[in-house]
């Protein structure tokens, strides 16, 4: 059975004071969750400091990483200096980075592979525009994105994909349950294309709005492994009750 996986990504918001408070907070809820794994997302700054409150049952992950372990680019990250401070996961493809940074598919999978080679799980994220959905080619844009990915596939099957609607992103409008579940198992089945064994185990998220009040419903979905959660994940209160929606039986969504 595949782990329900709630990751938190703090985008660029909060502070040294923020992070003091709101790991341990979620680090108390993990631990009375531990079929839940959880993992928090901070800006850059803060990942040393957050690696250094961690408790079992809580991860920490960067949000971006280059593509090359070392090298004259100003400002960037490589993947061994992330793992090197205690990184387990690395966000790549994020929408906000491929529409403000202009990231293609390629720059995507470049950098899946160097978070992999480096012994740091990527988070894999792809979805469709609201232009995409309306002229009815969303399925085919999720195919191309993850056509890039079929290499990865086979070298890092802990890899985990993230299914970002663009037009769900801090927008307030998340998906309804039927439009991610249909959007996941599309996602599933392109997997499956490659490789049955590996699609059945690679963990999907869902990301776009998550918070209390619809994280039931979309995490009942049968194909639906955790979410990657933006603005809620900077409230302990809320994150909270999201890892714990996320534990509890639900009824799978059909």
């Amino acid at each position: 059975m595949r782990r329900k996986l709630i990751a938190g990504n703090w985008k660029m918001h909060g502070s040294g004071a923020l992070v003091d408070d709101l790991v341990p907070a979620c680090c108390t809820v993990a631990a009375a969750h531990p079929s839940v794994e959880v993992a928090l997302f901070p800006p850059a700054v803060y990942l040393t400091q957050a690696v250094a409150l961690l408790s079992a049952g809580v991860r920490v992950g960067a949000q971006d990483v280059h593509s090359s372990d070392e090298g004259a680019f100003t400002g960037d990250v490589a993947a061994p200096m992330l793992a090197d401070v205690g990184c387990a996961y690395v966000i790549v493809g994020h929408s906000e980075r491929r529409a403000l940074h202009h990231e293609t598919d390629a720059d995507v999978v470049a950098k899946a592979q160097a978070a992999s080679a480096a012994g740091v799980v990527p988070i894999v994220c792809v979805g469709e525009s609201l232009a995409d959905r309306e002229a009815v080619r969303a399925e085919r844009v999720i195919q191309q994105q993850l056509a890039a990915l079929a290499p990865m596939l086979r070298q890092d099957p802990d890899l985990v994909i993230a299914y970002e609607p663009v037009w769900a992103i801090g927008t307030g409008r998340s998906a309804e349950p039927g439009q991610v579940q249909d959007m996941h198992r599309l996602i599933r089945a392109s997997l499956a294309e490659e490789n049955a064994d590996i699609a059945a185990a690679t963990r999907i998220l869902y990301g776009g709005s998550v918070k209390p009040s619809n994280g039931a419903a979309l995490l009942q979905c049968d194909d639906v492994d955790g979410a990657l959660i933006g603005g809620a994940s900077l409230s302990a209160e809320a994150f909270g009750k999201l890892i714990a929606i996320a534990d509890a039986p639900w009824k799978p969504f059909s």
